[in-house]
């Protein structure tokens, strides 16, 4: 399994995705889960995968070897939106290759999803979530972050804290918090973890940083957050009807 998480904001774009593949207790190994498709001075299109490993490397095999092969490819789309439609042809044609006849009868689940976000000169930064099936939702301003994966552990933090106008060095902190709760509560997401920041209207390389086990700043934020969660705990107040010795009629 894995957790990965996407951000759009005002002032740019954040993308995190651990790095962990497990198939039981004594297969786990590291892959990347970020692939960036760049045009410096033009575009940044960024995906992150989710699911079966064998077909998130087909997909994104094929979107690289199409670069210079296919008049439609992620350096020539127009826009964000024609890139998720993209990403999601290949997803299907992919399954359609590996996902059927004998796989499928062993009960090989071959399925996966991608975000798929990024900036190409002309619009706005976008952000989607492209769905096993091919299909896909875009974030919007009220829901400005999207997750795959092992999402239900990081996904209380972000709903407290991230907001469209949440800057970004916030929200990357948040961001690694969600991270750290995701990593402590599932075994099969871990270190090190991917992290990329994309300003807005900014087409250079995007500044990249790898979150290994002996990060001093990951290190802080999780001391922090630790003892400002037992801090704040230790100060709410005992419920009154506990201390009145009340209890059910």
């Amino acid at each position: 399994m894995t957790y990965c998480v996407g951000m759009v904001l005002d002032e740019g774009l954040i993308f995190a995705s651990d790095s962990r593949t497990n198939a039981g207790v004594d297969h786990v190994a590291t892959f990347r889960k970020m692939n960036v498709f760049s045009l410096p001075g033009e575009r940044q299109i960024v995906l992150l995968n989710a699911g079966n490993l064998a077909t998130t490397q087909s997909v994104v095999s094929l979107l690289k070897s199409r670069l210079t092969h296919d008049a439609a490819n992620l350096h020539t789309v127009k826009n964000l939106y024609e890139a998720a439609e993209l990403v999601g042809a290949t997803i299907r044609e992919v399954l359609a290759r590996d996902g059927s006849g004998y796989t499928q009868s062993q009960g090989v689940d071959y399925s996966c999803s991608f975000l798929v976000g990024g900036q190409i000169r002309g619009e706005a930064p976008r952000l989607f979530q492209i769905y096993p099936q091919g299909n896909f939702i875009e974030a919007t301003p009220d829901t400005p972050y999207l997750q795959i994966g092992e999402a239900k552990y990081g996904k209380p933090i972000i709903d407290r804290v991230i907001r469209h106008g949440t800057p970004l060095a916030q929200a990357i902190k948040c961001t690694l918090i969600s991270f750290d709760s995701t990593i402590r509560s599932n075994l099969s997401v871990g270190l090190p973890i991917d992290l990329l920041w994309q300003p807005r209207d900014d087409f250079r390389f995007p500044p990249r940083h790898r979150v290994t086990e002996d990060d001093p700043y990951f290190l802080q934020l999780r001391q922090g957050w630790g003892e400002g969660l037992r801090e704040v705990f230790g100060q709410l107040p005992d419920a009154l009807w506990f201390k009145d010795g009340d209890g059910p009629d």
